[in-house]
């Protein structure tokens, strides 16, 4: 019996556990249940409609595909009901080899992980390709959710006419960061590069422009926009250019995609919310846009630009072969001239020869020069006659010139002394020198001294490019793979590609640099070559007259000119901000270079050595580098470095006025102060060297002002700023130069005077296009590209490439400049020649 009862207990107890488990599965099961409804849809009709999670929606759609004639199909959803966020709907296009799906309201990320949403939202579908020449074609369109409340929605497809761009037509259209559009291009026969430009009347809201090949899915949306082909970011314009080598289909899609936010373009940066998960109503953000694609230019404008580029700078070649056989036959009548007597000039002959004379040589200089006044000297030089040339012998002219040697001296003390000629501590103290005071040293002790400057630049040269050339095709591989043109700051109107390069016009145009600074090069060999002909035969000129030839600087100059070419070509090969000093570190190296020729003209045995000044101008780039890098707004940095170019200023100054006769020690401050006391205090007596103190005080007004200027205004390219200062003085000690030069009686012989005026007249039109700035690293890619322009010249250059082209023409012309404005003194003797 009691069996019986436990049995039954065990019976009921699992009939109750099996009946609870029915009702669960039951349970379950009914709230499984989704009731799925498939309609039949047209295109062009506006389906209102609500979906729960109890019930998907499922419209059908077909329309016929034609093989010759491309149609877009565009989905627009919009949620009308509110509080949507929490249950978004879920829209699944299938079609017949892709998969669309969305959710609306659309969530897109900013910075910050800022959520912005978006309720209506308008998608274009992927077209598949087609076998046959026309084909009907299915497509659905799937909406569920999980909101058991139920969501309104408005559901419409409509077909896109203008799908196809066409060859120089604008289409206009309207975007915003969820109904983004895109177009495609098919290459017409006989295009095989076309531009795409898009354009805008509104700077913001911040786009993107894309070219992706033609496959399913098309990256429409701000998140993953970036993920193929090749794309800019935009506020008013955007160009890239397409070839049809890299599409295998002869075509490609033109995505235009709103940002979300503009900080990418160089917008303002918004507020974020101080909780992450909070929504941010992004505004109205719709933007008004333009596309048109235009073929680019083809294999014969490329041809005619390198012609066109070689054409300029070989008839440079040409100018200077003609010139040097002009110069080499007036040279072979000199010749025979000598060989003649009733030719020969008067200097040869015994006769009574023309000489330069100084000012300083009249006046109260010649009675008593311990005793020459401020008012003597400026009498003389407004005098007429105290300028040109006077007829003496060259006897008189020796002895009087050894008799001003010594009464030049301003210590009475040292008249007697024996050593004079040979102590440089009372040489380089005479108020009036000669460059024979100043050439001194033994000519091949000096030329191997200066040829250090041109071996140095090489070795420099070698080592710089060779990681340069390295950096910027790994820059292009990276622009090339990524699809990223935001890396470089291209003039993208006028970018013209060939192979792997992007812009191949703007690393062309740079090859005046090189062919011209090889020529200048060829120019210094051939006046080295006469030069040391002339020592070997014991010229007398060559030993005693003229400037000192020593051409160690020349060679270096036309060295760096040529670098300056590989450099500036390798910076456009990718252009930024990162790599701007490739640009402009021989820059440096020219003006510095320009400067120590100008120095070494009047002062050969005391001039810089190659190693103390590639030193200094490695500091100079070295501080070049800390400006682009931590410069832009630091105002501990730029007042670091006004304190040191204006001690440097200082120091320099100095150096110059007492030509190295002084000593930076623990007793400077102390000589300061008794100087000024003896000078200022003492007896108000004005500057020995008057000439060099005007000198130097414009120099330090310059370069204090320039200071103060980087202070105050802390600009953001300091590179252009640093350049800027070493051009200011070297026009300034340029301008001193040739105004001493006519001061001292001396005169500008007819082709220095030529390549003056030449050079001053394309600088002028260089910087004029120098200043167009067709783009800017200090900007966003996006703002750099509003300054962008089409080609100006053939179709094929633009303006940077014009001063490219200028630039170097008027930089070899100031390198002629330098290396002909004293050949009007080859004839006189050292002795009166005079340092300044």
């Amino acid at each position: 019996m009691t069996s019986l009862r436990r049995a039954w207990f065990v019976f009921c107890l699992g009939y109750v556990a099996l009946l609870l488990l029915c009702v669960t599965h039951l349970r379950f099961a009914r709230a499984e249940t989704k009731t799925v409804v498939q309609k039949d849809a047209e295109f062009d009709v506006t389906y209102n409609d609500t979906v729960t999670s109890d019930n998907q929606t499922i419209y059908a759609f077909n329309h016929t595909v034609s093989r010759n004639k491309t149609e877009g199909v565009r989905v627009t959803v919009d949620v009308l009901s509110e509080g949507a966020e929490s249950s978004p709907i879920l829209f699944v296009v299938r079609q017949k080899q892709a998969v669309l799906s969305f959710q609306v309201p659309l969530i897109l990320r900013g910075l910050y992980q800022r959520k912005y949403p978006y309720a209506h939202v308008g998608r274009t579908l992927c077209q598949p390709p087609t076998r046959t020449l026309t084909e009907t074609q299915y497509f659905f369109v799937d909406v569920s959710t999980l909101s058991s409340l139920g969501t309104h929605y408005q559901l419409r497809i409509s077909r896109v006419d203008s799908f196809t761009l066409h060859t120089d037509k604008k289409f206009s259209f309207t975007a915003s960061p969820s109904q983004p559009q895109y177009f495609k291009y098919v290459f017409p026969d006989g295009v095989d590069t076309a531009i795409v430009k898009v354009n805008s009347e509104m700077t913001f809201p911040c786009s993107v422009m894309s070219i992706q090949d033609i496959q399913c899915p098309v990256y429409d949306l701000d998140n993953n926009v970036a993920f193929i082909g090749m794309y800019q970011t935009m506020t008013k314009t955007a160009a890239i250019t397409v070839q049809r080598k890299d599409f295998p289909s002869n075509s490609f899609y033109v995505v235009v995609v709103v940002k979300t936010e503009d900080e990418a373009c160089g917008g303002p940066l918004r507020f974020y919310p101080l909780r992450p998960d909070e929504l941010i109503d992004a505004g109205n953000r719709s933007k008004t846009l333009d596309v048109v694609v235009s073929p680019a230019i083809n294999s014969d404008v490329y041809v005619m630009g390198m012609l066109f580029c070689l054409g300029i700078f070989l008839s440079f070649y040409l100018l200077t072969f003609l010139v040097a056989c002009v110069e080499n036959k007036r040279m072979h009548r000199r010749r025979e001239g000598l060989l003649n007597p009733a030719d020969m000039s008067p200097a040869e002959t015994g006769k009574p020869s023309v000489t330069p004379v100084s000012p300083y040589e009249y006046g109260s200089f010649a009675d008593n020069a311990s005793t020459l006044s401020s008012e003597a000297i400026t009498d003389s030089i407004a005098s007429d006659a105290n300028y040109g040339y006077m007829e003496r012998s060259l006897e008189s002219v020796t002895g009087r010139s050894r008799q001003e040697s010594l009464s030049s001296i301003e210590e009475d003390d040292y008249d007697t002394l024996a050593d004079i000629d040979s102590d440089k501590n009372i040489v380089r103290t005479k108020k009036y020198l000669c460059v024979s005071d100043l050439a001194r040293k033994d000519k091949r002790v000096l030329s191997k001294k200066y040829q250090i400057y041109f071996w140095n630049i090489a070795t420099i040269g070698v080592f710089y490019a060779l990681p340069v050339i390295q950096l910027v095709i790994t820059y292009q591989t990276v622009v090339n793979v990524t699809g990223n043109q935001d890396i470089c700051y291209y003039n993208f109107l006028c970018a013209h590609p060939l192979g792997n390069l992007s812009a191949f016009n703007n690393i062309l145009s740079n090859l005046g640099y090189v062919m011209l600074g090889l020529l200048f090069l060829l120019i210094v060999l051939q006046r080295d070559i006469i030069h040391s002909r002339a020592l070997d035969r014991n010229d007398l000129n060559a030993l005693e007259c003229g400037i000192p030839k020593h051409f160690g600087l020349f060679y270096a100059m036309g060295t760096a000119l040529m670098m300056e070419g590989l450099l500036s070509a390798c910076y456009h090969v990718c252009p930024n901000y990162t790599n701007f000093q490739f640009d402009t570190s021989f820059m440096y190296m020219i003006a510095g270079l320009c400067v120590l020729k100008l120095y070494q003209k009047r002062h050969p045995d005391i001039n810089a050595s190659a190693y103390t000044a590639y030193a200094c101008l490695a500091a100079v780039i070295f501080f070049s580098v800390l400006g682009v890098v931590f410069g832009k707004g630091n105002m501990v940095f730029w007042i670091v470095f006004s304190v040191l170019h204006i001690l440097a200023t200082m120091l320099l100054s100095t150096q110059l006025y007492y030509m190295g006769r002084w000593r930076l020690d623990s007793g400077i401050l102390r000589r300061i102060v008794y100087v000024i006391y003896t000078d200022c205090i003492r007896q108000c007596s004005g500057p020995m060297y008057i000439d060099r103190m005007v000198l130097l005080v414009m120099g330090n007004i310059v370069n204090w002002s320039l200071a103060a200027y980087g202070l105050l205004k802390t600009p953001n390219d300091f590179a252009s700023y640093l350049l800027a200062i070493a051009i200011c003085n070297l026009l300034l000690y340029f301008a001193f130069y040739i105004i001493m030069k006519l001061r001292s009686g001396e005169r500008i012989q007819c082709m220095a005077m030529v390549c003056i005026l030449f050079t001053a007249v394309v600088w002028g039109f260089a910087l004029f296009f120098f200043f167009q700035g067709l783009s800017t690293w200090q900007k966003t890619p996006a703002e750099s590209r509003e300054h962008n322009r089409d080609c100006i010249v053939l179709s094929f250059f633009d303006d940077h490439d014009i001063w490219h082209f200028l630039s170097s023409i008027a930089m070899f012309g100031s390198f002629l400049v330098l290396l002909t404005m004293d050949d009007d003194l080859d004839n006189v003797q050292r002795d009166k020649i005079f340092v300044f």
